[in-house]
């Protein structure tokens, strides 16, 4: 776990970076519902992941109650994407916020899986500590058996969005003992020795409400999370990350604002909103203008 963690902070570190951090607000910004057909349904569709291996889209699909999630993922074919089936890793439980390494060989996720071992559940019931899980994929591209990630990481309490950073930290959220608030953001790096270092981001980011969601840019500048009002955005300096502010009305429209996903200029940035009517849940994108007009990648593809 230690060298391949290592591996995979390499790759991040040397993803290109932008010649300044984008910014959201900016004069030509737009954004639009992004509802490719059979991935928007009457559910709740939120956390897009594309694979950077097969293209596949990978996403969360739940009850319109945003409740029951479970990770699927689609194909894109000559007619578009794919029905959205459960990938080969799929356990049992709810399944969440999906992440893929750059290099496409391992994904990040959320769970409340039965673990290894573990006794199974009387029928009816349903296992409660949602967890942080990794699964790897071998040469000819087969998920292997997911792991759940260890003490401290992950707690007692429940883990959510884990995403590994350019600086070899993998930042999630967590409401276990020791935080700011209810839920706050945390990040965790492997030393050398194998042991785990855990720490909360601090008050620039938390407060005595929730923090859930922590998704630092390709480039490692800048970070999205999301709090229990909406998304807000943190700038890293000097001296670590600035305090939050709030995006702007564009995409903080209700405060249900979450899983969002930068793409990998920064230009760009998919997430999800509770439309909070007789839709459900929705995936919209968000462009300042200036990045790669072909992200999301267009299916069929041209």
């Amino acid at each position: 776990m230690r060298l391949a963690l290592a591996a995979l902070a390499a790759c991040l570190a040397a993803a290109p970076a932008f010649a300044a951090v984008p910014g959201f607000g900016a004069r030509g910004e737009s954004v639009e519902p992004w509802a490719p057909a059979r991935i928007a349904s009457a559910r709740f569709e939120s956390h897009p992941a594309f694979d950077p291996l097969t293209g596949d889209l990978y996403f969360v699909r739940s009850a319109a109650d945003f409740t029951g999630w479970r990770i699927l993922t689609s194909h894109c074919g000559a007619d578009g994407w794919s029905e959205p089936v459960e990938p080969a890793f799929a356990g049992d439980g709810v399944e969440a916020d999906p992440w893929f390494t750059p290099d496409g060989r391992a994904l990040y996720f959320i769970s409340s899986r039965t673990p290894d071992g573990a006794p199974p559940l009387p029928a009816g019931s349903k296992r409660k500590d949602l967890d942080l899980w990794r699964v790897e994929r071998d040469a000819h591209g087969r998920w292997g058996r997911p792991q759940r990630l260890p003490e401290p990481v992950n707690s007692p309490g429940a883990e959510w969005f884990p995403r590994l950073a350019p600086d070899g930290w993998l930042y999630f959220g967590s409401n276990r003992p020791g935080g700011l608030g209810k839920t706050d953001l945390w990040r965790a790096r492997q030393g050398g020795d194998g042991a785990w270092t855990v720490q909360n981001l601090g008050p620039a980011l938390n407060t005595p409400d929730d923090e859930y969601e922590p998704l630092v840019s390709a480039d490692g500048k800048r970070m999205v999370l999301m709090a229990a009002d909406g998304l807000y955005q943190s700038v890293r300096g000097a001296h670590g990350w600035s305090k939050r502010v709030k995006l702007g009305p564009a995409i903080d429209a209700n405060g249900s604002e979450i899983g969002a996903l930068l793409s990998p200029d920064g230009h760009s940035m998919l997430f999800a909103r509770d439309l909070k009517g007789e839709r459900s849940g929705e995936l919209f994108l968000w462009r300042d203008g200036k990045g790669d007009p072909h992200w999301p990648p267009r299916c069929p593809r041209e």
